[in-house]
């Protein structure tokens, strides 16, 4: 029986996934061992709590990406899976448990995202500081990534958020502009455009991620490579939405391989550095290969 999600007032079937969907349940020692040094180190990484279809390959190969200043968000994002609510206080002791995890699994680079904090007037700025700082010091061999989220334009704390040291700052557009409202609703578009710019301008190495799936067309994600371009962003992934609860917005389409490969190739007439694009694709996943 097809379980049926509810929209508005009506019920619709949930659309089966296709073949190119399915994954690979995680298994094998490297998979554990990761497993236990997050548990063992009180962390939270993304791939649980985002429920990422690649943590059991992510997971197998060593390599994870990190969530810091807790796992409750302030903001109620129709497409996460992250828990919202208030946040507990963050924990000053999380920057050195990153840091020494992060060497324990002699992680060659490193993925480090964040929930939302709009309460703190730093939106946690402080703490971001801190971990890259740990990890440089303990891991100086390891490249470090911060996927970073919407500072709400405290430029101030952007600043400081992305002034430790990491090689590439990360921050997701997640969609098109005309879905904003509707996807990402405590968002604005042209604002996380600026973010964006300002991190171009600081001199670091810029990315971002959106989803696909979720009711866009194709000038839709045209146009969103082009104002991308235009503040500078060098690395773009593109992945399939894919629906966390019968609670969250219903996947749109299943996009084809097809036109993902298609994407990509646009990407990359356009000038992105590099175009990571396909239907299990997500913002962290291969992270190393752009460098």
């Amino acid at each position: 029986m097809i379980e049926l999600p509810v929209v508005g007032n009506k019920k619709e079937p949930r659309k089966r996934k296709p073949d190119w969907l399915r994954v690979k349940l995680p298994v094998g020692e490297d998979f554990k061992r990761v497993r236990r040094l997050v548990d063992e180190y009180k962390l939270h990484t993304i791939c649980q709590s985002g429920n990422c279809p690649n943590m059991g390959e992510c997971w197998g190969a060593g390599t994870a990406t990190f969530m810091i200043l807790g796992n409750v968000c302030t903001r109620s994002c129709s497409f996460c899976a992250v828990k919202t609510g208030r946040p507990n206080e963050y924990d000053e002791d999380e920057p050195r448990r990153v840091a020494e995890a992060i060497r324990l699994m002699e992680v060659k680079h490193a993925v480090i995202t964040s929930v939302n904090r709009d309460e703190l007037k730093d939106r946690g700025a402080e703490i971001w500081y801190q971990t890259v700082r740990a990890v440089k010091e303990q891991s100086p061999e390891t490249t470090i990534e911060t996927l970073i989220p919407d500072v709400r334009a405290n430029w101030e704390a952007l600043e400081r958020m992305i002034s430790a040291g990491q090689e590439v700052v990360s921050h997701n557009m997640e969609t098109v502009e005309r879905l904003y409202r509707k996807v990402r609703p405590q968002g604005k578009y042209k604002r996380s455009l600026e973010e964006l710019r300002r991190i171009k301008e600081y001199g670091k190495r810029t990315k971002t991620g959106i989803m696909v799936g979720l009711g866009e067309n194709e000038e839709d994600v045209i146009q969103l490579m082009d104002d991308l371009r235009e503040v500078g962003t060098d690395v773009l992934t593109i992945g399939q939405y894919l629906q966390p609860t019968k609670m969250h917005l219903a996947v749109d389409e299943f996009i084809h391989p097809d036109l993902f490969k298609k994407y990509e190739e646009i990407g990359l007439e356009k000038g992105f550095d590099f175009v990571e694009s396909g239907p299990l694709v997500r913002s962290s996943y291969h992270a190393e290969r752009h460098l």
